[in-house]
C-alpha cells in the first residue's frame, strides 16, 4: 500500500510538473511583451556606424543615433505604449543583447538567416539589398574580377554575413574581422587591407564621404541563406514577434520605411 501511494505521488508531481511545464510554455511567448510594457521602455540593441541605417550626429549641440531603424523602432515602440531606448554596442555583440536580457529588441541591418534563427526570434524582412567590394579609387582599374583578390586582405564587419561573402566568394583573399565599419573604411584608406565588402547603401554613404574611395566593379552575390534585414527578438517571444510585423507590415504597405531610408541617406551625407 505505501509503495503504491509513492508511485502515486510520484505520478501526480510528474503530472503538476508537467501542467506548470506547458504553462511555462505559453507564458514564455507573451513574457517579453509583458515585460516591455510593464517596463515602460523598449531596449533597442544596434550599432551607430551603418548609415543610414543607424548613425550618429549632433543634434541641438547634443551626440544623437539616428537612423530609419532607430525611426523604425520609434514606430515600435509607440505602437506598444512605451519609450524607446537604444543601446548602442559593437554589431558583434548585439544579437547576444537578447539573450544577456540588455536589450527587448535589435535593429541593426541585421540579416535574417537560418543559422540565426536558431538563436532568436526574427521578424519578417523589411529591406533588402546587394553588397559591394570598396577599394581605393586609384586600384580600382586594379581590381577587376574576384581572383585578383587571391592574395589580399579583405575586411568585413565581425558578427555580419559579409564575413561568408569574403571566405565564400573572395577565393585565397584573408579575411579581416573588424568590430566597426569606420574602422574598415580606415584600413582600406591606409593601405592595411585592399577592400571592405559592405551593404550597399553604407557602401555608396562611406564612398561619398571619401573621394579616395570607389566602388570596385566586381559582382558579390547575395547569400542563398540571407533573407534580408529583419528585426531580431529573444527566442519565443512570439507575441512581441507579431506586434513588430504588424508595424512592418502597415510600413511596407504605405512606403514608410523607403521614405525613412532615404530621409536618412541625405541626412547621412548632410551630415558628413
Amino acid at each position: 500500500m505505501n509503495i503504491k501511494k509513492i508511485a502515486l505521488g510520484i505520478i501526480g508531481l510528474a503530472t503538476v510538473a508537467t501542467l506548470a511545464a506547458c504553462g511555462n510554455a505559453n507564458a514564455s511567448s507573451s513574457s517579453q511583451l509583458d515585460k516591455v510594457k510593464k517596463a515602460g521602455v523598449l531596449k533597442v540593441a544596434l550599432s551607430p556606424d551603418y548609415p543610414p541605417f543607424e548613425f550618429q550626429m549632433i543634434k541641438n549641440g547634443k551626440n544623437a543615433i539616428v537612423g530609419s531603424d532607430v525611426d523604425l523602432a520609434n514606430a515600435i515602440g509607440k505602437k506598444l505604449g512605451v519609450k524607446v531606448q537604444i543601446e548602442s554596442m559593437d554589431f558583434n555583440n548585439v544579437l547576444a543583447s537578447l539573450t544577456t536580457g540588455k536589450a527587448d529588441i535589435a535593429i541593426s541591418g541585421i540579416s535574417k538567416t537560418p543559422s540565426r534563427e536558431k538563436s532568436v526570434n526574427f521578424s519578417n524582412v523589411y529591406y533588402s539589398s546587394d553588397n559591394y567590394l570598396v577599394v581605393k579609387k586609384s586600384d580600382l582599374n586594379k581590381y577587376t574580377s574576384l581572383s585578383d583578390f587571391k592574395g589580399k586582405k579583405i575586411a568585413a564587419q565581425k558578427g555580419s554575413i559579409q564575413e561568408g561573402i569574403v571566405t565564400s566568394q573572395l577565393k585565397g583573399a584573408a579575411e579581416i574581422a573588424l568590430p566597426q565599419i569606420g574602422d574598415e573604411i580606415n584600413e582600406i584608406k591606409g593601405g592595411q587591407v585592399q577592400g571592405a565588402v559592405i551593404e550597399e547603401l553604407i557602401a555608396k554613404s562611406y564612398v561619398a564621404a571619401n573621394p579616395d574611395l570607389a566602388i570596385s566593379k566586381v559582382t558579390l552575390k547575395m547569400p542563398k541563406d540571407s533573407y534580408g534585414s529583419a528585426v531580431a527578438l529573444p527566442k519565443g517571444s512570439s507575441e512581441l514577434t507579431k506586434v513588430v510585423n504588424s508595424v512592418i507590415k502597415e510600413q511596407l504597405k504605405n512606403g514608410q520605411i523607403d521614405k525613412d531610408i532615404q530621409k536618412n541617406y541625405a541626412l547621412s551625407e548632410a551630415n558628413k
